[in-house]
């Protein structure tokens, strides 16, 4: 025998467990169906708490595996997390040639094409890629001493395609300037001229060479590279680790299609 009490009890029960059903549904709809899809599927598993552990899903249809990352509710499922790397760049072709007093001579006699890197110093010489270009070439010699020298490239829109050239005291200097122009969430240690600098340079730069002494006082240094698409090339002449002695540059820049 059950009794009228225990019936309407055992009814609310039920009404109760179907309002939290359509609720829950209600809920689901209101997502993406992909946020939707992906926390049902996080709800069979135990979710790893610490900042920075992963989850791995794999499809039971497809065999396909999602990395995700723990803090999901922060990140909008990843959404604001994802980073895209700068591409790795191609290798540049480099080369040197023997008549550096004919080259100096020559571009001695030619408008913004010698300049003086001065003791603790780093230029920057800034070439945008060119529409009627598919790759950059350069050519440099010094006087007397060597000088290091550098090649990165700034993934970001041209809107002018002239050449500047920027004057840095140091590479400290350097890294100041570039964390005014772009907010970094961690700073990349500077690079070593001697060792050569593994790019002090980050985020959206691109390393085609890294900065070396090179010996421009016995040869001209000269090199191409082939676009990888729109943006700057930066032409390091590093000469911070000279105390004592400036250096005369001779260079000629252009781009070939």
């Amino acid at each position: 025998m059950v009794s009228p009490g225990s019936k309407d009890a055992t009814e609310d029960i039920r009404k109760a467990a179907g309002t939290l059903e359509n609720q829950a549904l209600v809920e689901q709809d209101l997502l993406p169906a992909d946020q939707a899809q992906v926390l049902n599927k996080m709800a069979k598993y135990q979710v790893p708490k610490r900042s920075g552990d992963i989850i791995m899903i794999q499809s039971e249809h497809t065999g396909t595996i999602d990395v995700l990352s723990s803090d999901l509710e922060s990140a909008d499922l990843l959404g604001d997390h994802r980073k895209v790397s700068p591409p790795l760049m191609a290798p540049p072709c480099i080369w040197t040639f023997a008549k550096v007093k004919e080259f100096k001579s020559k571009l001695g006699k030619e408008k913004n094409s010698r300049l003086v890197v001065k003791r603790g110093e780093v230029v920057t010489i800034r070439v945008p890629t060119h529409p009627e270009g598919k790759r950059v070439c350069w050519e440099f010699a010094t006087d007397d001493y060597d000088i290091g020298f550098g090649v990165y490239f700034d993934w970001t829109p041209v809107t002018s395609t002239d050449i500047t050239v920027q004057v840095s005291e140091s590479s400290e200097d350097e890294e100041e300037e570039e964390d005014d122009e772009e907010e970094i969430e961690e700073p990349v240690p500077v690079g070593d001229v001697e060792r050569g600098s593994r790019s002090s340079l980050r985020g959206r730069y691109g390393e085609v060479m890294p900065v070396y002494r090179r010996d421009s006082h016995r040869d001209v240094q000269a090199g191409s590279h082939d676009y990888p698409g729109e943006g700057i090339y930066l032409l390091k002449f590093d000469n911070s680790y000279s105390l004592l002695r400036n250096k005369t540059l001779y260079f000629h820049i252009y781009y070939t299609s």
